[in-house]
C-alpha cells in the first residue's frame, strides 16, 4: 500500500519503503531515501541490494509491499508527477523497426508531449548524445552504446523535472561515460534533479552531490562524499632509513607504522608535523607526505559490514 504523505521541498522523500517477493523474498526492508531539488543523487550496492526494485516503486513498475513519501511533493504514482519524471529502465527495448528519431517521437507521444514540441526537441537531444547522424537508422542496427545514447534522449523528451536513469552508462566506452558526466551535470546546472541508479561508482564518485549505499534491502549510508568518507581520512607519510630509531617515538604519538611509512588516522596536521619532527630529528628522508580519503568502493565494502545479512553483523548506520 502506498501512503499519501504531506508535501515536502523534497524532489524525492521516499519513507519505510518495502518490497516482499512471493516465497518470503524480501527485496527492500524499510527504505528511506531523501534526494533535494536540483542535486544528481546516485544509489550504489551491489547486485541483489534492491537497487531497481526500489527505482521501479519510484516509477510505478512495481508494486510495494508497504511505502510513504512522494516524488516532486506529491504521492508516489501521482499522474502528474510521473508525467514531469523522465525514465531510462535498466535493459530497455525499442522497437527494432523504428528509427532513433521515430523512437523518440514515438515516445514522447505517450508522455503526451505536444507533437509541435517533439519535432522540435528530437533532433536537438539526438545531437546532444551524439546520435544525430544515426537519427533515421534503425534501431536494430545500433550498438549497445548507441541505444543507451537514445534512452537517455528518450528520457529528456518531456523536459522533466526529475529524470531517473537505470544504470546509463552500461554498454558505453569511456568517450561516452564522459559525455553523459557532461550532460548530467549540464542538466544539473539547469535545476534538474537527476536519480542514477549506478554499479559504476567511480562515475557516481565524478557527478553526485549524494549518494545512499543500499545493502541487502536497506540503507548503510547516506549523504554527501564528504559527510560518508570523512571519517576514512589519513595521512600517509613515506620515508627512508633505519626505522628502528624513530618507532617508540611514533607510537607515542598515537600513528600506524607499516615499514618505512607512518600513517596518521584522521584530519589532524599537528599530529603530522610532529611525526615529520621525530623523522628529521633522527636524520631521516622524508620521500613524500600524501593526504588519503577512501574511495566509493572503500566506502560500499565497508558498509557491507553493517547491515544485517550482508555478513551476519547487525547495525545499518546512517550519516
Amino acid at each position: 500500500m502506498v501512503a499519501v504523505t504531506e508535501m515536502t521541498n523534497w524532489a524525492v522523500d521516499l519513507i519505510d519503503v518495502h518490497k516482499t517477493y512471493p516465497r518470503n523474498i524480501q527485496a527492500l526492508r524499510g527504505v528511506n531515501i531523501q534526494v533535494g531539488r536540483g542535486e544528481i543523487f546516485g544509489l550504489l550496492g551491489p547486485n541483489g541490494a534492491g537497487k531497481t526494485t526500489l527505482v521501479k516503486i519510484m516509477m510505478t513498475v512495481v508494486r510495494p509491499t508497504r511505502a510513504l513519501g512522494t516524488i516532486l511533493g506529491r504521492p508516489i504514482g501521482h499522474r502528474g508527477k510521473l508525467a514531469a519524471t523522465g525514465y531510462l529502465p535498466e535493459n530497455h527495448r525499442f522497437p527494432g523497426y523504428l528509427t532513433g528519431a521515430q523512437v523518440l517521437d514515438h515516445y514522447a507521444a505517450l508522455a503526451k508531449v505536444p507533437r509541435a514540441l517533439r519535432r522540435k526537441r528530437a533532433p536537438e537531444l539526438l545531437e546532444q548524445v551524439g546520435m544525430t547522424k544515426w537519427s533515421d537508422t534503425r534501431v536494430d542496427k545500433y550498438s549497445k552504446g548507441m541505444l543507451q545514447r537514445l534512452g537517455i534522449a528518450q528520457a529528456l523528451m518531456n523536459d522533466p523535472e526529475l529524470i531517473v536513469l537505470d544504470e546509463p552508462t552500461d554498454g558505453l566506452d569511456p568517450v561516452g561515460r564522459r559525455d553523459v558526466r557532461a550532460l548530467l551535470l549540464n542538466l544539473r546546472d539547469q535545476g534538474k534533479t537527476i536519480f542514477l541508479n549506478s554499479h559504476l561508482l567511480s562515475e557516481l564518485e565524478m557527478v553526485c552531490d549524494r549518494v545512499a549505499i543500499l545493502v541487502n534491502g536497506l540503507v548503510a549510508r547516506q549523504g554527501t562524499l564528504s559527510e560518508l568518507t570523512e571519517h576514512t581520512v589519513e595521512t600517509r607519510i613515506t620515508f627512508c632509513g633505519d626505522t628502528a630509531s624513530v618507532e617508540g617515538d611514533l607510537k607515542k604519538i598515537g600513528v600506524k607504522l607499516d615499514g618505512s611509512m607512518a600513517t596518521v588516522g584522521g584530519y589532524s596536521p599537528e599530529k603530522v608535523n610532529k611525526v615529520i619532527d621525530v623523522l628529521r630529528k633522527e636524520g631521516l628522508t622524508i620521500e613524500s607526505v600524501q593526504p588519503h580519503r577512501f574511495s566509493l568502493e572503500d566506502i560500499l565494502v565497508e558498509a557491507m559490514g553493517h547491515v544485517p545479512g550482508a555478513d551476519g553483523r547487525a547495525g545499518a548506520k546512517q550519516v
